[in-house]
């Protein structure tokens, strides 16, 4: 079994490894997640990707977007890079909800609906937008949204 890379920007000079796992269920994809969260869950927004491969096994992850409690920008522009950079045949999008709420604001929506049109442009699918608090998840995936 491989390692999975967190992607890093050029400036970045160490990395973290997870292990690769194939993503099946919005399960997978939060306990995936969960990684990346730690003490700052409930203090401001993260938003990160899952890159995953044809078989949907990761193939890297990266944070995109930090932002204060109560948003985060995202730039599809930043997430079509990663995408291409590592020839991703998906995505599963994540952030957290420091409030615990889970349902998807319309911004989430939006933002969700721009990424999954852009992405069309190079094969490359959104699978699902995670959004997790500090005990729960919601797959928009799952819920009817994607």
């Amino acid at each position: 079994m491989y390692a999975t890379q967190r992607i890093i920007s050029v400036k970045e000079s160490t990395t973290e490894k997870f292990e690769a796992i194939k993503i099946t269920s919005s399960q997978d994809a939060e306990k995936f997640a969960r990684q990346f969260y730690h003490d700052d869950i409930e203090l401001y927004e993260s938003f990160f990707l899952i890159l995953l491969n044809r078989a949907n096994t990761t193939i890297g992850w990266v944070k995109v977007s930090q932002g204060g409690i109560a948003g985060t920008v995202v730039d599809p522009i930043i997430v079509a890079k990663y995408v291409v950079d590592t020839l991703s045949s998906g995505v599963i999008l994540v952030h957290n909800h420091p409030s615990g709420r889970l349902n998807p604001s319309d911004a989430d929506k939006q933002i969700t609906s721009k990424i999954k049109e852009g992405l069309k442009l190079f094969d490359s699918q959104v699978l699902d937008h995670i959004i997790l608090s500090k005990d729960s998840y919601h797959s928009m995936a799952d819920n009817g949204n994607i």
